[in-house]
């Protein structure tokens, strides 16, 4: 079951947060270097087995001048830009090089400052200013990227009757789940009520549908089997990707309720050979509340429309029947922009069982064994799915 292209099979051997959440001192390309650094001591590897470098979101060059800035010299790269899910198509690209022999270990690294930068007058939050290409069309229209998932999600109500307190119920159990991780920004207990009764940011989105804003970076570094008996920790295996690009301007999304991790995801599963039905816990892009809702319908959790109904009754939850952003996701861990990353850090940890009191136990205390993590990029214009495994 272990994903084999070319000769090689592939493992996740090393994952890492910088410091997160309010981070007013240093810089990206501090927080880059900080996760690097802290994947690479936990995989017990030395740097100089490192020949691959992905990055994305800073510079005018960014893997080459976040490179430079590590260290690192690379022979193989990748700068693949397309926003959240970003992270896990890179390492869909990365798995392939390693099993093709491109190369042996790729670091994935990822930081921002987004908050900060945001406070101090640095960037603005309005990604269509300024716009060009296909963007322009719709930027005098004030579709901003919350408009644009609020249209989304209004669709999603009307053609399958969706509520605003089910959308609710996926930002209470995030909400839940961040009070197990220390790390998490926001841990207090939330409730339905309060969820629905915050200020309206973008209608059906009050601002506990949206996630948070943050400071933060991390890092993944995947690596060829032959290099798994000298790492430190147990590898969490590469067993199937998938990628799919849907939109830009929202008059070419011909459907507003299915999302490109309908096509991603079943590539995934298929390459690894697995069901949704087998995986035992999820980590999804959550931006807004309906992200979680419609890939849960689109990775095949359950059917198309009854996403509302699947949130349910708890089932988010860390114990609950299918565990989904088990630090508490971008709705209230942390959110410092292309968060897909993360979500690949998390996936890993709990595989691991290095999650703390987080951790998802199944029956009889055992370990989860197998994972999926699926980032979405833009307003659902991209998808990237990958399926990890222990076995």
């Amino acid at each position: 079951m272990v994903r084999k292209t070319g000769n090689r099979k592939v493992a996740v051997v090393g994952v890492a947060l910088s410091d997160c959440g309010k981070v007013d001192g240093p810089t990206p390309y501090a927080l880059h270097a900080q996760a690097a650094r802290r994947a690479l001591a936990d995989s017990g590897l030395d740097r100089s087995t490192i020949d691959g470098f992905a990055s994305a979101g800073l510079g005018t060059l960014a893997p080459v001048e976040v490179a430079e800035y590590l260290g690192l010299r690379p022979r193989w790269t990748d700068s693949t830009s397309v926003g959240g899910a970003t992270w896990e198509v890179m390492a869909a690209h990365a798995a392939d090089a390693i099993a093709a022999g491109h190369a042996r270990a790729v670091l994935l690294a990822y930081g921002s400052t987004a908050r900060a930068d945001l406070k101090a007058g640095r960037r603005t939050a309005n990604l269509s200013f300024g716009a060009r290409g296909p963007l322009q069309f719709e930027a005098p229209y004030g579709h901003t990227l919350i408009a644009k998932y609020a249209m989304a999600a209004r669709r999603h109500m009307h053609q399958y009757g969706t509520t605003p307190e089910q959308l609710a119920e996926v930002a209470v159990q995030a909400r839940a789940n961040a009070g197990h991780n220390p790390e998490a920004m926001f841990r207090t207990p939330i409730t339905v009520e309060e969820v629905l009764s915050g200020p309206m940011i973008a209608d059906p989105f009050t601002k506990l549908h949206c996630c948070i804003r943050s400071d933060g970076g991390c890092a993944v570094l995947l690596a060829a089997a032959d290099l798994v008996p000298d790492t430190a920790k147990v590898p969490v295996w590469v067993l199937g990707t998938g990628e799919h690009l849907s939109h830009s301007a929202m008059s070419e999304w011909a459907d507003f309720t299915v999302s490109p991790a309908a096509v991603s995801g079943r590539l995934a599963f298929e390459r690894a050979g697995v069901r949704p039905e087998e995986i035992e816990l999820a980590e999804i892009y959550d931006a807004f509340t309906y992200m979680t809702l419609v890939t849960l319908e689109d990775l095949g959790f359950c059917a198309k429309g009854e996403g509302g109904a699947f949130v349910e009754k708890g089932r988010l939850l860390r114990d609950g029947e299918l565990p989904v952003n088990t630090d508490g996701g971008g709705l209230s861990a942390c959110h410092p922009g292309m968060r897909g990353l993360f979500l690949l850090v998390e996936a890993v940890r709990q595989l691991r069982g290095e999650a703390g009191e987080r951790q998802v136990r199944k029956a009889g205390g055992r370990l989860p064994r197998l994972a999926v993590a699926s980032g979405t990029g833009g307003w659902f214009c991209s998808s990237g799915t990958v399926v990890l495994g222990r076995d």
